[in-house]
């Protein structure tokens, strides 16, 4: 049987690489402009649940992940808007601060394991989110309302960010680096340990590894690019309020996540932009968007029950299926002679 060289392999990547990238380039002067607002939001909610798998890599799933990104638009707008610092740079303020913030709330909640984790992730967040609510602190966060008109990307040369298309083209820069280095970091040795730690926490601890600091560190990193999806958010939209990072958007995340898959980097990317695709195109077309949590809830259950391993358990047997297509077809050649 003949097999595929690495030489064509890496060309065949090599070509598909430059395909979605070219596709990437292209796509949002073919968007009118309200899809390409929905495009910008893609694009960083890509970020946010890529983020979020990171932490997932330890075997625990987290209910602050949503607030986590609120802690990262709330401290990047405050920053920016009360100490008038460089957008940029509160950028990276706000991606900290929700590092640090993940950080604090480690000590707390990596003394608790599955269910108990979830539960309590979700308490911390709400106690968090609701203190933006608090009256006494309206001052700062701005209460239920919020805050508005938060400064937006500053225009480079002649480029002016506060156009879609060029926030796009801002975003998808930033994301790109930042998926190329939570990939570098699950292929590496610490990565590794993420999946040790998952499967094999006892054994992963028998040898020497502290369990407790790998996991507060795929919890701080998670934190630090969910924050930095945040901030990009916060400077797009203009305003943010507390309800933006509720219980409901982090079952979006979650919803993503799981009808997407985790088992491997690409998964929640299939399963947000699938996702946002359906929602955008055919529910809005059915003029039927406020049915969307029913709709996505519905959607989960026929996940679990019918694809478990999620829409990236697709793509070996679509692979598989062309595959076979090639074989047949090659065969169909030489079955004559077989048959002779």
């Amino acid at each position: 049987m003949h097999k595929p060289d690495s030489h064509s392999v890496n060309l065949a990547a090599a070509f598909g690489f430059v395909l979605l990238a070219g596709v990437l380039v292209v796509l949002p002067h073919l968007l009118s402009f309200s899809q390409q607002e929905v495009l910008v939001l893609l694009v960083i909610n890509v970020l946010l649940v890529c983020s979020y798998r990171l932490l997932t890599l330890t075997g625990e799933w987290s209910l602050a992940h949503a607030v986590i990104m609120g802690v990262g638009a709330y401290t990047s707008a405050l920053v920016a808007k009360k100490l008038s610092v460089p957008v940029p740079l509160a950028m990276l303020a706000g991606a900290s601060m929700a590092g640090f913030i993940a950080f604090l709330l480690s000590f707390p909640l990596f003394r608790m394991k599955g269910f108990y984790f979830l539960i309590a992730s979700f308490a911390a967040g709400e106690v968090i989110r609701l203190s933006w609510k608090w009256s006494d602190l309206t001052f700062l966060f701005g209460g239920p309302k919020g805050i508005k008109r938060i400064p937006a990307f500053p225009d480079f040369l002649t480029i002016d960010f506060y156009e879609p298309v060029n926030y796009y083209y801002l975003c998808l820069v930033v994301v790109a680096i930042s998926l190329l280095i939570l990939y570098r970091i699950e292929k590496s040795r610490i990565g590794l340990t993420f999946h040790a730690i998952h499967w094999q926490d006892k054994l992963a601890e028998s040898v020497g590894v502290n369990t407790f600091r790998y996991r507060t560190l795929a919890f701080v990193f998670s934190a630090f690019f969910a924050g930095l999806a945040g901030a990009l958010y916060a400077h797009y939209v203009g305003a943010i309020a507390p309800n933006r990072f509720s219980v409901e958007e982090m079952v979006y995340i979650l919803i993503w996540a799981i009808v997407g898959g985790t088992a491997t980097f690409y998964g929640p990317i299939i399963g947000v932009v699938v996702l946002t695709i359906v929602n955008e195109i055919v529910l809005r077309s059915l003029g039927v968007e406020e049915m969307r949590p029913m709709f996505y809830g519905a959607l989960l259950i026929i996940a679990i029950l019918f694809l478990p391993n999620g829409l990236e358990s697709l793509v070996p047997k679509i692979k598989r299926l062309f595959r076979g297509r090639d074989k047949e077809g090659n065969g169909s050649l030489a079955s004559p002679q077989v048959a002779e």
